[in-house]
């Protein structure tokens, strides 16, 4: 277990967040895979394959070396631009004081959202997105090391540029997709207990994996579900795509309206899962 680096990343990650001096890995990772699909695109599973696999072979390649440095502070400074626990909930909180940026943080379509639409999108997106950027990445840094991280990290992003049901990447981005998912699983319901337990709702844990598993994805549901059990509200529902309105299941018992306040209740989970991580690593340390 790599508990001093994964301290040291999770706390540098709170301080600092994003360092604006380097150009980060999950751009170059993205850069990577732009360049590959200009040249190599194809409407192939296959194609989509070795789209993976070189993506995989590059991070593995740069990182191993890497590695071999030794020095904890070193390599939890390197690990903590795979966290994304600070980005996530200063961009969640803005969206208070400025509803517009939202626009940044989903892909449904924003230009009509009512104020409740856009809180509800601002909660989604907070509890999905702390098992992607956060609980994810830390759990495969602390089972694998640095490099479990990036590989991680490089898997998501590819998730995140092809793993789409659509013409272009429907068989394109399959494989991305599924390791995505198959990765993913254990840190989505991971994500799921840990919103319940802070909320003191481990109770609503069977009804939690009744909604989390009505949703298209497989891991996603499960910590939106989580969180609108959690402050009693309802989320997912029918969502504009692209101009088409999706059908999606509602998540949660509660009432619709979601409100400025359901998003500083959501938010007010950091401070515990800060202290959780931080104390756990730490023992984790001494021990």
């Amino acid at each position: 277990m790599f508990f001093g680096v994964a301290l040291i990343a999770y706390i540098t990650d709170r301080l600092f967040g994003e360092f604006p001096f380097i150009r980060h890995p999950i751009v170059l990772m993205g850069d990577f895979i732009t360049a590959f699909q200009k040249r190599f695109y194809r409407d192939s599973i296959l194609r989509g394959f070795w789209l993976v696999f070189w993506l995989l072979a590059a991070v593995l390649a740069i990182v191993t070396p890497i590695t071999l440095i030794g020095n904890p502070w070193i390599l939890g400074i390197i690990a903590s631009t795979g966290i994304a626990g600070k980005m996530l909930y200063e961009s969640v909180n803005n969206v208070l004081s400025d509803p517009s940026s939202i626009r940044y943080l989903v892909s449904r379509d924003t230009q009509n959202l009512s104020e409740s639409e856009i809180n509800k999108a601002a909660i989604e997106t907070y509890a999905e997105n702390l098992s992607d950027g956060v609980i994810a990445p830390l759990f495969y840094l602390l089972v694998f090391g640095l490099v479990g991280l990036f590989l991680y990290k490089a898997v998501n992003t590819l998730d995140s540029m092809v793993g789409y049901r659509n013409e272009r990447y429907e068989k394109f981005g399959k494989v991305s997709a599924r390791l995505d998912d198959l990765l993913n699983y254990l840190p989505s319901r991971i994500t799921a207990v840990i919103i319940l337990t802070f909320f003191g709702k481990l109770s609503a844990l069977k009804k939690t994996w009744h909604y989390g598993a009505q949703h298209e994805s497989p891991n996603a549901g499960y910590p939106i579900a989580a969180m609108a059990l959690s402050l009693y509200v309802s989320l997912g529902g029918p969502t504009s795509y692209f101009g088409t309105i999706k059908n999606k299941p509602y998540f949660g018992e509660g009432k619709r309206e979601i409100t400025d306040g359901d998003v500083r209740s959501a938010l007010a989970l950091q401070w515990k899962l800060d202290t959780l991580v931080i104390l756990l690593l730490a023992a984790g340390v001494y021990a």
